[in-house]
């Protein structure tokens, strides 16, 4: 007994304190990610609700008075405190408020302090207007311009129908004129571009036979070029149709504007909508950010592309490191004889997990776009030169450089998975005459595929969320085309594409209205973290299903 209690320590902490810290830091830890998780979902849904315009008669004196008028209309964005002296009497709270019609005021927010406000009202005639350019714009509607008809005034029977019809025609005209101008007129463009390079290399060649050669690539080109000038004339008549009629509206200030419809990409009036009537609002509107084009400098419009690209990166780069990591780790677990060679390439494997990742995308420009890409244009695209075709950034060599920067996280994971199958299956299947390889491929492989997918999930979230790399190496602030077409060969892998992880580096420090902007980059955020989930959760999926499909007593 007394030994036993001579063996007891005398001195230092016991388990159970250092059991607290450690569980106090694992709480401190979720409370930080839960609460950055929720300020970004908070902050991303909000930028779609429809919110209220409140139209405010200002004093005097108030400083936020615009053009002189009395009257500051526009949504509420933020309440806040605001630091004054101790010794003055006023209430230290402003508004910002969203005032819109930025190419009539200057500027689209506006603080206001709250004491210098006199009344404040919710006119049901307030109107919100979505614009191709310049923003939105908050107004009372007074009339409509219809080519060949008398004005229309707001207050004549009919004239919100007429309105919302005549919305839906241009919107219908602006679908048209994207099929023409990105499909059709794409698609003549595309062929034409190939009959001047065939043209450009028999001038080049100087042959013989070229004459004859020469004249088929003219006859083929005349219907072509006839067709493209009927399509360009029959888009410039749809764009001219778009500004034929005209909407009259007044804007706070008390000044008239005249807006072509063709500008209105959508309107509503808030101050008469319900509960229900906001949220059907509200799902359009986020349907619209998910599958529209961005307008405006990236503040306005949607993400659609930047979601495919990210998506489509994504793929390609899971798609190219996956056998190269799996390779990798089971010639150095497997095949190779275990000595400092070996010791040393996984030295090397592990520092290469460490390199920051602006030094791959220096590494994917210099080998991939300059080395690899411009061989390729000398062998196969010849005749475009100097106009490079693989020899600039694109899609292929943007998910070959976030490839070569993810595959040590998945020659880890390969290694501790196939470290992991027990010793008893692997000489089982020798017994039963089965080669090593075969071994490897029926026995090893499938037991090991839980851990090998787990290194690609791994990878695939620190691959989408990338953003430095893929500036040197293919990402654009904005991509006309999408990487994938309806025009031959369909797949264009050259191409350079929008990420959700640049578009949200563009709008936050490239924006030209850094305030206009912040929605947009909560909902891009919220996004980005909403597709590696998905991603994730997708993979995850397939590695439990393998995990049961070849449980073993390791897994």
């Amino acid at each position: 007994m007394r030994w036993r209690e001579s063996s007891k320590p005398r001195s230092g902490l016991s388990g159970e304190p250092m059991v607290w810290i450690t569980a106090m830091g694992l709480t401190v830890g979720l409370v930080m990610v839960v609460s950055l998780l929720g300020l970004i979902l908070i902050n991303g849904v909000t930028a779609f609700w429809p919110k209220r315009v409140v139209y405010l008669e200002l004093a005097s004196e108030s400083p936020a008075r615009l053009a002189g008028a009395p009257i500051l209309a526009g949504e509420v964005v933020k309440r806040q405190h605001k630091t004054a002296p101790a010794a003055s009497q006023r209430q230290q709270v402003e508004w910002q408020l969203f005032v819109g019609n930025k190419e009539s005021y200057g500027l689209s927010f506006r603080y206001v302090d709250i004491d210098d406000i006199v009344a404040q009202r919710y006119p049901e005639q307030a109107m919100s207007i979505e614009r191709l350019e310049y923003g939105d714009a908050i107004g009372e509607p007074l009339a409509l311009r219809i080519q060949g008809e008398d004005e229309w005034p707001s207050d004549s029977p009919g004239f919100a129908d007429r309105l919302e019809h005549l919305v839906r025609e241009v919107a219908a005209r602006r679908r048209e004129i994207k099929r023409l101008e990105h499909s059709a007129i794409g698609a003549i463009n595309a062929r034409m571009t190939q009959l001047r390079l065939q043209r450009r290399t028999l001038e080049r060649e100087d042959a013989p036979s070229g004459a004859a050669a020469y004249l088929a690539i003219e006859d083929a080109m005349a219907p072509l070029q006839a067709r493209y000038e009927n399509l360009a004339a029959e888009a410039r008549e749809l764009r001219r149709l778009q500004d034929e009629n005209q909407l009259v509206y007044r804007i706070p200030s008390g000044d008239e504007v005249i807006l072509p419809l063709g500008q209105i990409v959508g309107y509503y009036f808030p101050n008469q909508l319900g509960f229900w009537n906001r949220l059907g609002l509200f799902a359009h509107n986020m349907w619209a950010f998910l599958s529209q084009e961005p307008r405006e400098a990236n503040t306005e419009g949607g993400v659609f592309p930047a979601i495919f690209g990210t998506f489509v990166m994504t793929v390609l780069m899971s798609m190219a490191v996956t056998p190269f990591g799996v390779l990798a780790a089971m010639y150095l677990r497997e095949y190779a004889k275990q000595g400092v060679i070996v010791r040393t390439v996984r030295i090397a494997v592990n520092n290469l997990a460490g390199v920051p990742s602006i030094v791959f995308g220096v590494f994917g420009i210099g080998f991939f776009v300059y080395f690899v890409g411009g061989s390729i244009d000398e062998l196969f695209f010849h005749d475009a030169l100097p106009t490079p075709t693989f020899g600039t950034g694109g899609m292929i060599w943007a998910s070959l450089t976030l490839a070569l920067m993810t595959v040590p996280v998945v020659i880890v994971a390969t290694e501790e998975a196939l470290t992991a199958v027990p010793r008893g299956m692997r000489e089982g299947s020798l017994a039963c005459g089965a080669s090593k390889w075969q071994t490897m491929q029926r026995i090893v492989l499938p037991a090991s595929a839980p851990g090998i997918l787990t290194g690609l999930i791994l990878a695939m979230a620190r691959g989408a969320g990338e953003v430095a790399p893929l500036m040197l190496v293919g990402v654009v602030k904005l991509a006309p085309t999408l990487p994938v077409d309806s025009v031959f060969p369909f797949i264009h892998l050259d191409r350079k594409f929008m990420h959700l992880g640049f578009h949200i580096f563009d709008l936050g420090f490239q924006s030209p209205d850094s305030e206009a902007a912040k929605p947009m980059v909560f909902a891009t955020t919220l996004l980005l973290i909403a597709l590696v989930m998905a991603l994730n959760v997708g993979a995850i999926w397939i590695r439990d299903r393998l995990r049961r499909k070849y449980a073993t007593g390791v897994f």
